[in-house]
């Protein structure tokens, strides 16, 4: 099993405003602590570096591409950070959270068909040589022709964080793109890397654990007592602050297909809001203890689960 540095560079701050997203004011936001906390963050990732970590995740594993209004950007940034890197860039696309659809004025209903189409585009502009035209129904050029294009070949890896919609599974395991379950219960996870596996196979291949892949908050201390205070405190900021909206916020009309809605109504998660540290600590929402403790709860994600990579959240609140 590889570990992944995950970190979401959270502007951290308690607050009584009823969402930490689209509506809570920036006047809360002090510049001058904003600055302090992105260098404490990187000096965070070149320590993680240092212990030994695989990987480091950062932003560009959420790169919500409907949320864009030019891929070709999108695509253009990343292949010059895989060159800059010496290709190491990994890049996540997503369709980008509920909420933020109301930040930046996007219709969630077409959500789901430009990030089709953004992908194709992003994919085409990496592997094929330009100047060549793209004629979508969200996204037309002419000249399609960025520079610089990616070090790595065919194209950087794709990762496609998720929660679990059916309709994203499908389209990942086609790829053979990696699937990254975030914020999940192990129960859940469970059941999505089974249906994984399956379009896998349906698709024609076996998949490689390497494609199973997770992010889960994790706490070290020297002992158990002394990291569950710690998961109280900062790793329940996440859930109970960092991603406390107003509920429409969460499910806007047209976000998710019918199939994915249905499904979800049917067992539908708790708010991360109102997720209690107990809940999240038997539903395995989190993992903490004592260096010995945790290397054991690890083994569920890789003897039972068999993910290939945990994306560890050291970093909560």
């Amino acid at each position: 099993m590889k570990f992944y540095y995950f970190h979401l560079m959270p502007y951290v701050m308690e607050h009584d405003e009823p969402s930490s997203w689209v509506t809570l004011s920036n006047r809360f936001y002090d510049p001058k602590v904003g600055q302090t906390l992105y260098h404490q963050y990187l000096d965070q990732l070149e320590y993680a570096e240092a212990l030994g970590w695989d990987g480091l995740c950062v932003t560009i594993l959420g790169n919500g591409l409907p949320l864009r209004e030019n891929p070709l950007r999108i695509a253009e940034e990343i292949a010059m950070l895989d060159v800059a890197s010496g290709g190491r860039v990994i890049s996540g696309f997503v369709r980008g959270i509920s909420a933020e659809y109301f930040s930046t004025g996007s219709n969630p209903t077409h959500s789901r068909e430009r990030f089709y189409e953004a992908a194709e585009l992003i994919l085409r502009a990496w592997t094929e040589p330009g100047p060549f035209a793209f004629d979508g129904k969200y996204y037309r050029y002419h000249y399609v022709n960025p520079w610089p294009r990616p070090l790595q070949k065919p194209h950087p890896p794709v990762w496609c964080p998720s929660q679990g919609s059916s309709e994203t599974v499908e389209w990942a395991s086609k790829r053979r793109f990696p699937y990254l379950m975030v914020f999940t219960p192990i129960k859940r996870i469970a059941q999505i890397y089974g249906e994984y596996r399956e379009a896998c196979q349906r698709h024609g291949y076996t998949a490689s654990r390497y494609q199973l892949t997770v992010n889960v908050p994790i706490v070290v201390a020297e002992n158990d007592a002394k990291a569950a205070e710690i998961a109280k405190k900062n790793t329940m900021w996440v859930f109970n602050t960092g991603l406390r909206m107003h509920p429409p916020f969460w499910r806007p009309p047209g976000y998710m297909t019918e199939a994915s809605l249905r499904r979800m109504l049917q067992n539908p998660p708790p708010l991360p809001s109102e997720l209690t540290f107990e809940q999240a600590d038997r539903e395995g929402y989190i993992v903490y203890g004592s260096p010995a403790t945790v290397r054991d709860k690890l083994r569920v994600f890789s003897d039972e689960l068999k993910a290939g990579i945990v994306c560890s959240g050291m970093n909560g609140g």
